[in-house]
């Protein structure tokens, strides 16, 4: 079976996004101007010695992603909103969004089809398992999204990429997840940024449970 991965930035303090997004500042309160320019500089500013992560980036099969993701468009789809993306988005495989309202599939340049999904996460990942095949299932956020996937014991592994910096406040990776076992498959320090994974192996136990 697939593994399903979570790849996702944040802060040092965990936060993957600020308050108040808009359509023109995506990350909302971000430290920056909004763009998320500053969370993801690792990528834009140094690619060379990120390269190994950036290309990882696109291997999955398939990835899920929350509607808050894809776009700011709330309620019924009443213009025609093809994400935070451009034409051409970087995944150029089939991506399951998650919404409360239906929406016929979006084919996109570059091999890249949005799939708009209305009965919840465990439904999007059966989509994505049986689109990518043999190939991985990239859980791709936001915060909230990978949240509602470990809470439901639905990740296999997590990349973090941990920015050099505190939010304070925003969209929280963690944020009401149950305490997890993780065991540490890779740690690598750069100039923007440090890359760790996890394997998820379990949910600690409860110390206020009584035996």
């Amino acid at each position: 079976m697939s593994t399903v991965i979570c790849d996702i930035t944040v802060s040092v303090d965990g936060y993957a996004a600020g308050l108040d997004q808009t359509e023109e500042r995506p990350f909302g309160d971000d430290g920056g101007d909004g763009s998320g320019a500053l969370l993801h500089a690792w990528m834009f500013e140094t690619p060379d010695e990120n390269r190994e992560e950036i290309d990882r980036l696109s291997t999955a099969g398939a990835f899920v992603m929350g509607r808050n993701m894809f776009g700011p468009v709330r309620g019924a789809w009443d213009r025609p909103w093809n994400g935070w993306w451009g034409d051409d988005p970087p995944f150029h495989a089939p991506v399951f969004v998650l919404t409360h309202h239906a929406r016929e599939p979006r084919p996109m340049d570059g091999g890249t089809t949005y799939h708009f999904v209305t009965d919840g996460i465990a439904a999007a990942l059966a989509q994505a398992r049986a689109a990518a095949g043999d190939g991985d299932v990239t859980v791709l956020g936001g915060a909230t999204t990978v949240n509602q996937y470990l809470c439901a014991g639905l990740i296999d592994e997590l990349r973090l990429h941990i920015a050099p910096f505190t939010l304070g406040s925003g969209t929280r990776l963690f944020e009401g997840v149950p305490p997890l076992r993780l065991e540490q498959l890779s740690a690598r320090p750069t100039s923007l940024v440090t890359h760790v994974t996890y394997r998820v192996t379990g949910c600690l136990p409860d110390p206020g449970a009584r035996e």
